[in-house]
């Protein structure tokens, strides 16, 4: 997943340093609470899960270059889901790193762009499931408008802040907003999709009962909360 390099530079970058530091604070709670809750092995292991993960969605799915982004199957959800905030936040962090130095090192300057558009959302998603999903479900037993809900509010985040980065970058102009609005249209395709991935791979977690109460997975997965 990368904005094209570029869009921003220079002076401009500071805010993205600035903002890839609050995410990475962030996270580093995050850990804490799950490495507290669940122990170092288990997340050490979810976060390994997480980064393969992220390589696999980025390197093999379906993905496309549209306006200054490409569209990309990111699955946040699904990380968040399964393995927990933390380890997602991990392995998109990792995950995107790993890309940059092995299969696109023109993207790493723009590392700290592309991270924060793929974490904030997923902070935001993190705090919708907790508050705005079925308390009494497990996350197995989702529906696909609980799936929609978060699709939406990911995918919605992540063409937010490839907006707001070419605005940004290159000023409201007609190409920006030519580029910025065919992204936003390609991205359609995904939330519609998203959910569906997520109901399967769901589908397939509540077939493995026997991965409740394990290691490798958010105990959320299995239990209401």
């Amino acid at each position: 997943m990368h904005i094209e390099p570029g869009v921003v530079q220079g002076a401009k970058m500071v805010l993205a340093y600035g903002t890839t530091a609050a995410a990475a604070g962030y996270s580093l709670k995050l850990i804490a609470v799950d490495v507290k809750a669940r122990a170092l092995p288990s997340f050490a292991l979810r976060s390994a899960t997480a980064t393969l993960g992220v390589l696999a969605f980025f390197e093999v799915l379906p993905h496309f270059p549209v306006g200054i982004s490409e569209v990309h199957f990111i699955l946040g959800t699904t990380l968040l889901l399964i393995l927990g905030a933390a380890p997602a936040a991990v392995g998109l962090a990792a995950g995107l790193a790993i890309q940059g130095l092995i299969f696109a090192p023109g993207d790493l300057p723009m590392y700290a762009v592309n991270l924060t558009t793929l974490l904030v959302p997923l902070f935001a998603i993190h705090g919708l499931a907790q508050k705005a999903l079925p308390r009494d479900a497990a996350y197995v037993d989702l529906k696909y408008a609980d799936m929609l809900k978060l699709s939406i509010a990911y995918q919605g985040g992540v063409v937010a802040w490839v907006a707001f980065w070419a605005f940004y970058g290159q000023g409201v102009g007609a190409d920006t907003m030519t580029a910025v609005g065919s992204f936003g249209a390609a991205y359609l395709m995904v939330i519609l999709i998203e959910p569906l991935v997520d109901l399967a791979v769901l589908a397939g977690a509540k077939s493995l009962r026997g991965l409740k109460g394990s290691a490798l997975v958010t105990p959320r997965l299995y239990a209401a909360g």
